[in-house]
């Protein structure tokens, strides 16, 4: 692996450190990011309008220029609806 794909993959993990540090340490925070992906699934920039408001609403801060944490945890999002989704 070259040099700058351990750095970049090393920043993904640091970043999802610091925020399963924010889950762990206040569950509330899960329940309401998937509260907020459920309130803004389906609508026209789905993803942006999730951010803004888990950022505005809980100790989370998405950034306007989205890491490549960022984008999984925007995915992981749309996972968990769609295994809810699936439930039912």
């Amino acid at each position: 692996m070259s040099t700058a794909n351990e750095s970049r993959q090393a920043k993904v993990i640091g970043e999802l450190r610091v925020f399963i540090k924010k889950v762990l340490s206040d569950p509330t925070v899960a329940v309401k990011c998937v509260e907020v992906a459920r309130k803004h699934r389906g609508k026209p920039d789905a993803h942006q309008l999730i951010a803004d408001e888990i950022s505005a609403s809980t100790t989370v801060r998405i950034p306007e220029n989205w890491s490549e944490a960022d984008k999984m945890f925007l995915e992981i999002l749309d996972d968990v609806l769609d295994d809810e989704e699936a439930l039912y």
